[in-house]
């Protein structure tokens, strides 16, 4: 069984989590600091967001040097000190790979604009203005407007599916694949033990690149998600021909034992499982309840659909550095909290390798960013929030800045409240942090009693009620009791997200709203 099968993992959106120099920026040693906290949390895997020296347009997801640290984290000997340190405390180090486009300020994108005719045009998509004399074809960025930027000096438009100063490698170039190829046997070679792919499903694009059908109106004063939503993506995206690309990556020496892991951003649940096995990612991120609203009914049903397609499970998550976070779309507080959590605990006893999102554990809502300090780039095309509120500083103590820097953070945001802080979460063993680090500990616990498949049985809409070997999860999604019958047999309670016991249980339970119990097969 491969490590992963049985793991949690952990994001750490590196500019946020913690700053040892009092710049403002998190940084590796600062990650280093605390990696006790994260092994006492009971995490297995930490993954972190883009370090790779950068301009920052997209905070690292436009990339300068594949192979390197940006000046802001430190450098090769900071990261070598942090692999060293994850693995004394038992933890694995997955990073974040970006395959799909470079920076601008790329050495390749460089040299393409200084010569057309140079090895390196042939790495991005160049194209000739379209009949009309614009952009070749009708796709859009994710930041807004046209996937294309002209290049005057050449006559022709360059692809971007997010900031023109992002590009888009062209991977039917076998350099760009034997390019891809060293760096991940670079960083494997230091230790890291898994990749978050970005942009897993759009890295080969149809090679006519002929428009995407228009299945909405679009506005002129549509959001960039807006547009994005106006048109079927079957031609920048979801390319059968990008599986090879991961079936080539695991291929590589040592890579069976390294954990690839997609960002496979679609709705399709057929099309995200397709990457798995014979597609080459070992998982894909479950994306089906980011960004939306609290429905249970359609939750649970959307948790089942997904854990029936495939046998390894997904890598569970609902929040991460790219929405807003669970507990305020699921309407704050208390509240908030306790639907997360109902579903978190879901996701512990389903096959996968659910991720913790940096301060997910506390139960955090979203910090508050004045529209005079927002930094995202989706936030300043067109404010709305954008991505800043999620990614605030993480609250470590309460002072003026909550722990994260001695000087002034890179995000502005009003200050955490003191019981929002994990000083004061560990001191309090009823926080939700204490609860939160106990089910981690049941999951490890009941690991070697979840064998076989996952089976679905019958429970009320809205409640989730699943058998995985010998353990067995009720999640009561919905804002009223429900009645649920437990299979045949005595069920030992293990965990429940509200005040947790030590009973057996048979035949019919009453499970208050917004809860979970998770049991484990008992003799009467």
């Amino acid at each position: 069984m491969s490590w992963w099968a049985s793991a949690v993992g952990y994001e750490v959106y590196i500019r946020s989590f913690a700053d040892s120099t009092g710049d403002g920026v998190g940084d590796f040693a600062g990650v280093t600091e605390h990696l006790e906290y994260l092994a006492w949390l009971g995490v297995d895997v930490v993954w972190v967001t883009p370090f790779y020296p950068s301009p920052q347009a997209d905070f690292g997801y436009d990339v300068a040097d594949y192979t390197g640290v940006d000046p802001l984290y430190g450098d090769l000997a900071e990261f070598d000190r942090f692999v060293g340190r994850a693995d004394e405390l038992g933890l694995r180090v997955m990073i974040d790979l970006v395959p799909n486009h470079t920076s601008s300020e790329h050495p390749w994108f460089k040299a393409a604009l200084a010569d057309p005719a140079s090895p390196e045009r042939d790495y991005y998509i160049f194209r000739p203005p379209g009949p009309g004399g614009g952009p070749p074809n009708n796709w859009r960025s994710h930041f807004g407007g046209p996937a294309w930027t002209f290049d005057e000096a050449s006559g022709e438009y360059y692809l971007h599916l997010f900031l023109a100063v992002q590009p888009d490698l062209n991977w039917t170039n076998p350099a760009v694949r034997d390019a891809f190829d060293d760096i991940l046997r670079f960083w494997m070679d230091r230790g890291v033990d898994g990749f978050r792919v970005d942009v897993a499903h759009a890295l080969m694009k149809h090679p006519d690149l002929a428009d995407n059908p228009q299945i909405l109106p679009l506005d002129r004063a549509a959001t960039p998600g807006q547009a994005m939503a106006a048109f079927d993506h079957v031609n920048d995206m979801g390319q059968a021909s990008t599986r090879e690309i991961y079936r080539r990556w695991k291929s590589l020496p040592g890579a069976d034992e390294k954990a690839l892991v997609g960002e496979v951003y679609v709705k399709d649940l057929a099309l995200s499982a397709s990457y798995l096995g014979d597609g080459g990612l070992d998982l894909s991120l479950f994306f089906a309840l980011n960004r939306r609203e609290w429905d249970p009914v359609a939750f649970v049903e959307e948790i089942r659909a997904w854990s029936e397609v495939s046998d390894n499970g997904f890598a569970w998550t609902m929040a991460s550095h790219d929405e807003n976070r669970p507990p305020t779309r699921f309407r704050g507080g208390d509240l908030g909290r306790a639907r997360a959590f109902t579903l978190w605990t879901l996701f512990a006893t389903l096959p996968g390798l659910p991720f913790v999102y940096q301060g997910e554990e506390l139960g955090l809502e979203d910090g508050y960013v004045a529209p005079e300090d927002v930094q995202d780039p989706v936030g300043l095309a067109a404010y709305a929030e954008g991505r800043d509120p999620c990614r605030t500083p993480m609250p470590w103590k309460p002072d003026r800045h909550s722990g994260f820097t001695t000087g002034e953070p890179w995000l502005k945001s009003a200050p955490r409240r003191p019981e929002e802080t994990i000083a004061a979460q560990r001191a309090d063993p009823e926080s939700h942090l204490h609860r939160f680090r106990r089910l981690l500990a049941v999951r490890r616990e009941l690991a070697p009693l979840r064998t076989g498949g996952v089976e679905w049985l019958a429970a009320p809409a809205g409640v989730a009620l699943v058998r995985v070997g010998q353990v067995l999860t009720v999640a009561n999604a919905t804002d009223v009791e429900a009645e649920v019958g437990l299979p045949p047999g005595g069920w030992s309670l293990e965990f429940e997200t509200a005040t947790g016991g030590d009973r057996v249980e048979s035949g019919t339970v009453t499970v208050p709203p917004t809860t979970a119990r998770i049991y484990q097969a008992s003799p009467l």
